[in-house]
């Protein structure tokens, strides 16, 4: 019994020690904070790119990555000097006419069909573990009843309803963690381009603060941030509050886009986005810090009305994709697109169920799992991937050709299966070197059509 106590009484008190740390407005003392565990367990994220840009819901499909986002409708309509704003300007005004404005479109932002219940369903089915909704873009309408945009919020405007305490409620009862991205500039703010400073004071950080205080966010995911440093966003006094102050200082997790210098170097996560930090590639690096990937399931982030079958990406990739980021120490966030209505786009949904449906199978080799340090470099010919997880080792194969399959740097296991497949699986060991030969597969014992773990028991 006193054994008992004592440990209890070692687990409140780091438990407290944590909590009480204090955070000084400065990035040294910022980045000594340890991110919660619960971040790098989870792995798959819903993204959620829903506002008024998703009335003319259009983007080219060519082009750029960063040319094709949907949801920077109204900051490209305004510049057809550049080739990509020309192609937006002249499908504005040959659908709408040259003289309607994109305040307009607010008005048909009306998301009758939405229904938050049945979307936190579609995730958590998906096998997604958190969600990470666009609260305010760089279009400046906040999906909730922000003071600081009067009658340009979906309350006062359009929906007229708290979409963003709608979907907290859904979310949060079926479990998942719930988080905001917030574009810390605005377009066409005149306060933004007339003194910044007062608008950092009396706009942005009000906001912050209360979406904070009011939602309880897992989650804050900041964007916009490349006009300025941070210490003109003063992002460092922010974050201390968040992390001292706030009601979830204990489990918030935020991102690395504070400000011009702070991408890859500060924040609880680094961020990528179609496998880009900013115009570089990071393909094949392992990122030793926790670190998210962001792409959406077409090229836009927001609804597209112009993307076909062709520029969806398929379950397979997708699944691919999960893995190749998860065995390099990353989170995938997966954007979804919902509908100006409120609906989730079909196809959208069919790729998040085989996502789920994989997962279901398949997650132990994903959830709460690491890099294996001694892991073979991954590059875009690699098809067996590694994860860890305390003294086990996963082997993910993205390709079955039924082959053997040869793992060097190992300890003698206790045991090898497959997930999902209840016959046994022959291997061998030589030294350190562990020879898995998969067993034949038909459709009735298959337990995926893209991608197989082998749990390699006690090898770490």
């Amino acid at each position: 019994m006193k054994r008992s106590i004592v440990f209890f009484f070692v687990v409140i008190t780091t438990m407290a020690g944590f909590s009480q740390q204090k955070f000084e407005p400065n990035w040294e003392s910022i980045d000594s904070r340890l991110i919660p565990s619960w971040f790098e367990d989870a792995k798959f994220g819903i993204f959620l790119h829903w506002g008024v840009y998703s009335v003319p819901a259009w983007g080219p499909t060519d082009g750029s990555v960063y040319e094709k986002y949907s949801e920077w409708y109204w900051r490209r309509m305004e510049q057809p000097e550049t080739e990509a704003g020309k192609k937006f300007r002249d499908f504005h005004d040959n659908v709408y006419g040259e003289n309607v404005k994109y305040q307009e479109f607010a008005r048909d932002f009306k998301t009758e069909m939405f229904d938050p219940d049945k979307w936190a369903e579609i995730f958590k089915d998906a096998g997604a573990r958190y969600v990470v909704l666009v609260s305010k873009h760089h279009e400046g309408f906040p999906l909730w009843p922000s003071m600081q945009s009067w009658n340009w919020n979906s309350v006062d405007i359009g929906p007229h309803r708290d979409l963003a305490g709608d979907l907290t409620e859904a979310v949060k009862n079926e479990g998942l963690r719930m988080g905001f991205y917030y574009s810390l500039y605005e377009w066409f703010n005149p306060l933004y381009h007339e003194d910044v400073d007062r608008y950092v004071d009396q706009h942005m950080l009000p906001q912050m603060k209360d979406l904070v205080t009011r939602y309880e966010p897992d989650i804050f995911w900041p964007d916009g941030e490349w006009d300025h440093p941070s210490e003109t966003w003063r992002s460092t006094e922010f974050l201390a509050w968040l992390y001292n102050e706030s009601p979830v200082r204990d489990r918030v997790v935020v991102n690395d886009r504070w400000g011009r210098e702070t991408r890859s170097r500060h924040g609880d996560f680094y961020t990528t986005e179609y496998g880009l930090v900013h115009d570089g590639e990071i393909t094949g690096d392992v990122i030793h810090h926790p670190w998210e990937e962001t792409r959406g399931i077409g090229g836009s982030f927001g609804y597209n009305r112009n993307e076909n079958l062709d520029d969806y990406e398929t379950s397979e990739f997708l699944i691919h994709y999960l893995i190749d980021k998860v065995a390099r120490g990353g989170n995938l966030l997966l954007n979804v697109g919902p509908t100006a209505d409120g609906r989730i786009p079909v196809i959208q949904q069919q790729r998040l169920r085989d996502i789920g449906d994989w997962l279901r199978i398949n997650g132990e080799g994903i959830y709460g799992t690491r890099v294996w340090e001694d892991a073979p470099a991954i590059d875009e010919e690699t098809t067996v991937f590694f994860t860890s997880k305390d003294k086990d080792l996963y082997l993910i194969s993205t390709r079955w050709d039924g082959r053997d399959i040869a793992v060097n740097g190992v300890s003698s296991p206790s045991n090898v299966t497959m997930l999902g497949y209840e016959g046994r699986i022959d291997y061998s060991m030589s030294g350190n070197r562990l020879t898995i030969s998969p067993p034949g597969l038909n459709p009735g014992n298959n337990p995926s059509p893209y991608a197989w773990v082998f749990k390699i028991s006690g090898a770490l």
